[in-house]
């Protein structure tokens, strides 16, 4: 094989890592965002915060003030976390000491008279507690939180058991799961506890069987069940013995897919009961608890902080970025100055310090630049989505992402990292800005109209529905036709399973 050399002429695209910086940063959510900006403050030394008002880059002054519309809606940048011009000045400080003549007479004694006692010089203060400390103590009462199996433990200590008794009882308590059900059998758990020895096995699942009695009748009513049908055993049990309580007993031991169709007629038919009671024993059945230990779940409540708000301003709107999400960085002073002065040194610890403060820059540019575009992207959304502001999401107009992005000359993909988990608070509640962008449906008068203003045209008909004649998907169809809205019944299903609604047959009461 002969060897040679050749030139070729190629064209490839490359991102720099700036880019690829600013890409990341613009698809982060705002938790993210904070976790980022900690990590960052962590390994850059030449990165702090500013607790100051600095002023933003050149870059994005020309959007400070961009109309939303020609109009009355206007769209601020309501930013304070610009970086600081790094510069070697120190602050300087004035302090300015104003005196002033006393306005009484005094003789210079401080010594106290006989009498002074008599004001409750010895009396202690009222309240020792300042009111952060009030409220302090006031928030740790109100986050304390009692699990469900400390709750059933607090209960055990009130039954006289011996120590193997309370040892089962103990045992099963933990391993309820969060419903508080019994997921594993009995014969499982004595087999795990006593191995090999069919003996031990026998007397150990006599015990466990006992102690789930006992579990069983523990607050809340339904613990320690099996399964579904037992849990609401359990709680019917304890009502008043009623015919609605003997006909929901019965309904209890038939497939549960009759009673999750409230299939009346049928459940009648296999109880051997009047239908009439069949109905009250199912209202009962409504009313219990399917899971036991939800009211102990310790569910953490994440909520939602919009990065941005948008208000009411006349007859417009004004569309700002919240100030809480927005972090105050800038550059070092003290550090970008000593490696200023020591820019003759030419080793690698010299470079590599120089590239810290390069990365600190952009680091800051990149998420100015983060909060600007997605400044654009909702004042855009606002103008387009202009009705909605203004009388609720029935008004919604279609919206696609490449109508934002030919308007601001960006591509799609960027506009889809904007709007995903980014949330806009408005004066109907807080969105994603995904909400904002539906799908077209046909109209009969030529127009189109938004797939999300569908949704809550079918929302507002099915809650306006007579419960006992519930609305079909045929029906609901033909409303929205009706409407002038041009809607299949198969597209009617997928919106109304969107917005998790049963269908007719169990929404009949």
């Amino acid at each position: 094989m002969k060897q040679s050399l050749s030139l070729r002429v190629s064209q490839h695209l490359s991102l720099t890592p700036q880019l690829q910086q600013s890409i990341r940063l613009l698809q982060l959510s705002t938790l993210e965002m904070a976790q980022e900006v900690e990590q960052m403050l962590d390994e850059n030394p030449f990165l702090e915060r500013s607790e100051e008002v600095a002023e933003r880059e050149a870059f994005g002054v020309d959007a400070e003030n961009a109309p939303v519309s020609t109009g009355d809606q206007v769209s601020e940048w309501s930013a304070d976390s610009g970086p600081a011009t790094t510069s070697s000045e120190s602050d300087d400080f004035s302090e300015e000491v104003g005196s002033s003549e006393p306005d009484w007479d005094g003789d210079g004694t401080v010594s106290f008279t006989p009498d002074d006692g008599e004001w409750g010089g010895e009396a202690a203060p009222r309240n020792r507690n300042n009111a952060d400390d009030e409220t302090a103590s006031a928030a740790e009462l109100a986050s304390e939180h009692i699990s469900l199996q400390a709750h059933l433990h607090q209960q055990a200590l009130g039954l006289r058991l011996n120590e193997e008794e309370r040892a089962a009882l103990y045992f099963l308590i933990e391993s309820l799961n969060d419903d508080g059900y019994l997921d594993e059998p009995i014969t499982d758990l004595a087999a795990a506890l006593a191995g090999d020895d069919w003996e031990a096995r026998e007397a150990t699942e006599q015990v466990l069987n006992l102690a789930l009695h006992w579990l069983q009748n523990m607050d809340p009513a339904g613990v320690g069940a099996r399964d579904l049908a037992e849990c609401l055993r359990l709680q019917i049990e304890e009502l008043r013995n009623s015919p609605a309580a003997q006909a929901a007993l019965a309904m209890c031991a038939q497939p549960l897919d009759l009673l999750a169709r409230r299939d009346a007629k049928r459940l009648a038919a296999a109880c051997h009961l009047d239908e009439a009671v069949v109905r009250e024993g199912l209202a009962l059945i409504s009313r219990l608890e399917p899971k036991p230990g939800r009211r102990f779940a310790n569910v953490e409540r994440n909520t939602v902080v919009p990065d941005v708000i948008v208000t009411k301003a006349g007859r417009g709107f004004k569309v700002q970025l919240n100030p809480d999400v927005m972090p105050r960085l800038r550059v070092h002073d003290i550090y970008a100055n000593a490696l200023r002065q020591g820019r003759g040194d030419k080793g690698e610890g010299a470079a590599s310090m120089q590239q810290r403060l390069q990365e600190a820059r952009w680091f800051i540019k990149n998420i100015q630049q983060r909060f600007d575009t997605i400044l654009r992207v909702s004042s855009a959304i606002v103008e387009r989505q202009r009705n909605f502001f203004m009388h609720g999401e029935l008004a919604m107009r279609p919206l696609v992402l490449r109508e934002i992005a030919d308007e601001l000359g960006l591509h799609e993909s960027t506009i889809s990292r904007v709007t995903t988990a980014k949330y806009m608070a408005t004066p109907f509640g807080t969105y994603e800005l995904k909400y904002f962008f539906g799908s077209s449906l046909g109209t009969e008068t030529g127009g189109n109209a938004s797939s999300t203003a569908v949704r809550a045209l079918i929302k507002q008909f099915v809650a306006s529905e007579d419960v006992a004649k519930p609305l079909s998907d045929n029906q609901l169809s033909e409303m929205l036709k009706e409407q002038g809205i041009e809607c299949a019944r198969r597209t009617v299903a997928k919106y109304r399973e969107a917005l998790r609604i049963a269908p007719a047959n169990l929404r009949k009461r």
